[in-house]
Formats: structure tokens, C-alpha cells, sequence
């Protein structure tokens, strides 16, 4: 896949992770498992944006740009600030979420591990078939 191709794929993805995570924000009730949905579309969504930032990487270069953004924003709940910023404009909170929840830490993990996984064998599908093909 080309740089260029790889870029808008992750942009588009990212896109409808948006629209996804919106949707599970907006329609599902709240409990466990819609707020598991929406931490793992939030990795997710990052992945994909740190994917559009360098598209030429090894896929372990956006997984862990990913995982340490969805921690340090997850460690940053601990301050209560989030909260305290989502009371005045409550959008904040879909970027900052508002109070620690460990469980999210493991839902980001395992949501990065599987992209960046999926990222990979993806990758080296698209690679074999090209090879395979003669191109």
C-alpha cells in the first residue's frame, strides 16, 4: 500500500470511528458495556490518527504513540481536571473523558495490541498478494 493510500485508509477509518464512537455516546444507555465500546473506539480512533501522522512506520510506532496518548489522558483523570473542564464545555469530555477508570487502561491495551496486530497481517497480506501478482 502507498504512503499516500495508507494515510487516507487511516483518515477514513478514523472518520468513522468518530461517527461510531458519537453514535455509542449518543444511543446506547449507560453501563459497562457501552462505556467499554466507547474506550475501545477511543484507542482505536487514535491509532488511526497516529497511523495518518506516519503512515511509514512499523505498526509499533503508532500502537505505542496510541497507548501512551490513551494512558497519560487516562492518568490525567486522576486530577480531576477533565471533570472539572467537561462542567463548563462538556464536549471536553469526549477527548478527555472525566474520572480514572483502571479497566480503561486494559481496554486501550488490548484495543492497540489488536490494531496494530490487524495493522500488521494486513500489511503482509497486501505485500504477499503484490509479490504473488507480479506488481
Amino acid at each position: 500500500m502507498t504512503v499516500r493510500r495508507r494515510r487516507v485508509v487511516a483518515a477514513v477509518a478514523a472518520a468513522i470511528m468518530v461517527a461510531a464512537g458519537l453514535a455509542v455516546h449518543r444511543f446506547a444507555p449507560d453501563g459497562a458495556p457501552s462505556d467499554i465500546a466507547g474506550d475501545a473506539l477511543y484507542a482505536l480512533l487514535v491509532y488511526l490518527l497516529a497511523v495518518a501522522v506516519v503512515p511509514r512506520r512499523a505498526v509499533w510506532v503508532p500502537a505505542i504513540a496510541a497507548w501512551v496518548w490513551c494512558t497519560v489522558i487516562e492518568l490525567f483523570q486522576l486530577t480531576g481536571l477533565p471533570l472539572a473542564w467537561g462542567a463548563g464545555f462538556p464536549p471536553i469530555m469526549l477527548v478527555l473523558g472525566t474520572v480514572f477508570d483502571a479497566r480503561d487502561l486494559v481496554i486501550y491495551t488490548v484495543t492497540v495490541l489488536a490494531a496494530a496486530t490487524v495493522d500488521r497481517l494486513s500489511g503482509a497480506a497486501v505485500g504477499r498478494a503484490r509479490r504473488e501478482s507480479g506488481a
